[in-house]
């Protein structure tokens, strides 16, 4: 029998009832490992727990329909194996993901990657699939999918940069790492345990990165690293002046307490950004209004670029800006969220490179829930295992709004949510936001270029509301968008709800 070559995207349907599909690779000194696995998934496209994982540490599922056979030397390549038993699948699982992950490099590092499909029983092989890859970690080679009562086989071919933590945040696998083991599961809280497991199991995902903040010049002071004492330093850093405001333009920027403490760098950009929060308010009419900031960041795995890339710590600098302008205090409250919301320490303008530093920090991926405390956390940093990387949007706006619920203010409150998409909870998002509609709250939604922002996107056209609530845009790469633009966008809603929220009595 003569297997079909199939080229990404095609599918073939599969007559065989027990199939075998066979990674394979050839790698050099210093090419990394690869590994072989499979996701059972629900017709809508979600694994229903970890137990629908299935790979080197956790070979056989629980319905013993699919197993990982292992890694075989062919030659001068290398093969690793899952089998799948096609009768034997429950019936709410309605496809088979065939991924693979690599440990210690990029999949740009292995030549001849390819995928075969294999009758089982017969050892016929059915098809062959030859894969191209270079920067990533995690790969989909095909799946198994049902579709009119019958079995088909996809060349998939889909690659994820962002390693495994990517690929699982798309298909709802509840994950959290243990630091210092480069993305390897505990075999100890595996459910299956056998022997000890190869050294290339699961790929790292990226470590939190620390933000990059401008060192200050030599003649300027280094920032502190806690509040400064109430005791005045000998020779205090003199705030930049404020340029004055053009000719109509309302209020001049004001100079917000710590801000004299920041790097010369960091002062001057957060000057001239707090000029543009403040042109930008007047031309939306609302020169002087004032207003409780709240950040929000995605932690999810996909985002993990963008902390790599130092965006977020951008995005954060940038929208200190907005609470320097708005907040009676200048601080802002955040929140990170991916599985899980956590609240972060408030963030004090003085305060912020050191917040940077210690806050912007992505969640981390592991496959079982640990009960030991993780090691080497600074004070009030957040132990990112717990906050995982899958997106559960509702779970963190929920939380804001008990905070706001718990802690009124005399000002309205403004959200200003980070995300780069993969929403799916839409149903779980737009109730939240709609019993939202009578609280003193306006939520900003920012789009970090990503895709799939569900709900949010159609928000404004939902019926229902007594007030629009809820704005949202999104940018392709915010690193590029100018500060006026940003800021224009940002805040062309907000005074238009506040306006229409006084009149209705919510604020």
């Amino acid at each position: 029998m003569t297997p079909t070559s199939m080229s990404k995207g095609a599918n073939l349907p599969v007559a065989a009832q027990e199939v075998r599909v066979v990674l394979g690779w050839s790698g050099g000194p210093g090419a990394p490992d690869a590994d072989a696995s499979a996701l059972l998934l629900r017709a809508d496209g979600r694994v229903r727990d970890d137990g629908d994982f299935v790979f080197y540490n956790q070979p056989r599922h629980a319905s013993g329909a699919v197993r990982h056979a292992g890694k075989r030397r062919e030659g001068d390549g290398t093969t690793d194996t899952v089998e799948v038993d096609l009768r034997a699948l429950e019936p709410e699982i309605e496809r088979v993901v065939l991924g693979a992950s690599a440990d210690g490099g990029t999949f740009g590092g292995l030549s001849g990657l390819r995928l075969r499909l294999f009758d089982a029983r017969t050892g016929d092989e059915l098809a062959f699939f030859d894969m191209e890859a270079t920067t990533e970690t995690a790969f989909i080679g095909g799946e198994l999918y049902l579709r009119g009562g019958a079995w088909k086989f996809r060349a998939v071919g889909q690659g994820y940069a962002s390693g495994l933590a990517g690929l699982a945040t798309d298909f709802g696998i509840s994950v959290d790492e243990e630091p210092g083991t480069s993305g390897t599961p505990d075999a100890t809280s595996a459910t299956a345990s056998p022997a000890p497991p190869p050294p290339s199991a699961l790929p790292p995902v990226p470590a939190p990165m620390t933000a990059p903040v401008p060192p200050p010049p030599p003649s300027a002071p280094a920032p502190p690293r806690a509040p400064a004492p109430p005791a005045a330093p000998a020779s205090p850093a003199p705030p930049v002046p404020q340029a004055p405001p053009a000719s109509g333009a309302g209020p001049a920027p004001r100079l917000v307490k710590g801000e004299e403490r920041l790097p010369v760098d960091m002062r001057k950009r957060l000057s001239l950004r707090k000029e543009q929060v403040a042109v930008s308010l007047r031309k939306h009419g609302a020169v002087g209004v004032r207003a409780r900031v709240i950040l929000v960041l995605d932690a999810s795995g996909s985002m993990s670029f963008l902390y790599s890339k130092g965006v977020v710590a951008d995005v954060v600098e940038r929208m200190a800006a907005v609470a320097a302008q708005l907040d009676d205090d200048g601080e802002m409250q955040a929140w990170t969220f991916a599985s899980n919301p956590a609240r972060l320490p408030d963030l004090a303008l003085g305060d912020l490179p050191e917040w940077l530093e210690r806050h912007v920090r992505v969640g981390e991926l592991t496959l079982f829930r640990r009960k030991k405390p993780k090691k080497g956390l600074l004070p009030g940093q957040v132990d990112m295992r717990a906050v995982g990387i899958q997106n559960e949007e509702q779970k963190v706006i929920a939380e804001v709004r008990a905070f706001v619920r718990e802690h009124p203010a005399a000002d309205p409150t403004l959200v200003l949510f980070f995300s780069d998409g993969g929403v799916y909870r839409n149903k779980e998002i737009e109730k939240e936001l709609m019993e939202a509609v009578d609280e003193p709250v306006f939520w900003q939604f920012v789009g970090l270029g990503r895709s799939n922002y569900g709900v949010l996107e159609r928000f404004d056209t939902l019926p229902g509301r007594r007030v629009d609530n809820v704005g949202f845009f999104a940018v392709d790469d915010i690193g590029h968008v100018p500060d006026p633009e940003l800021y224009d966008r940002l805040l062309s809603e907000f005074p238009s709800w506040m306006k229409e929220a006084r009149r209705l009595g919510i604020v």
